[in-house]
């Protein structure tokens, strides 16, 4: 365990937990703990996952704009499920990327887990990408990668990174319950504004 774990740990749990809050602070705490994540992972060997938090230092970068400028109509970025058709782009997405990071890593790495780290690496692309448009159902693809990433992690010696996915999988129910809350509530209101 090193201090980039420590902060990195500490980070990415306060992060998860400002999201849960729609919190734009958020953004910033993630883009640091995004970077130092990067630097434990290569040392570890898990290339798919340093590499994806270069990545996902770029969508917070989209995300921040996002939340701070409304993404779409209005100045707020509603919380809001998950379309058919974008449900159909995620999963495919996600089966192209997991199938081509997988023989990137086969081939070009000396990965010990290549389709683990591919697949936790797409989930979370997808994840973010999700957070970044509020789409309550990123919580969901959050939580299939955080119960894949503990077991990677325990499996590289990375026992507080481990703990951290245990943690931020409980801070992701809390986060879903949060934006379920938060979409009733406006759905109670547009039905309600229908009415009169």
């Amino acid at each position: 365990m090193d201090w980039t774990e420590v902060v990195g740990f500490v980070a990415g749990a306060l992060c998860v937990w400002l999201i849960g809050r729609q919190h734009v602070a958020n953004w910033p705490l993630g883009i640091a703990a995004n970077l130092l994540f990067a630097v434990l992972f290569s040392r570890a060997g898990l290339y798919a996952d340093a590499g994806l938090q270069l990545v996902f230092t770029a969508l917070a970068g989209y995300g921040w704009w996002a939340w701070t400028h409304g993404g779409g109509p209005g100045p707020r970025l509603p919380v809001r499920r998950t379309r058919r058709s974008e449900w159909l782009l995620l999963c495919g997405a996600g089966a192209v990327g997991t199938a081509v990071v997988t023989v990137l890593l086969q081939r070009a790495t000396d990965s010990t887990v290549p389709f683990w780290d591919a697949s936790t690496a797409v989930l979370s692309l997808l994840a973010t990408y999700g957070q970044c448009r509020k789409l309550v159902e990123s919580w969901w693809l959050w939580l299939a990668a955080d119960v894949v990433h503990v077991p990677v992690y325990v499996s590289k010696g990375l026992w507080l990174t481990a703990l951290l996915y245990v943690v931020l999988g409980g801070l992701c129910v809390v986060g879903l319950r949060e934006w379920r809350r938060d979409l009733r509530g406006r759905e109670r209101m547009f039905r309600t504004e229908a009415r009169t």
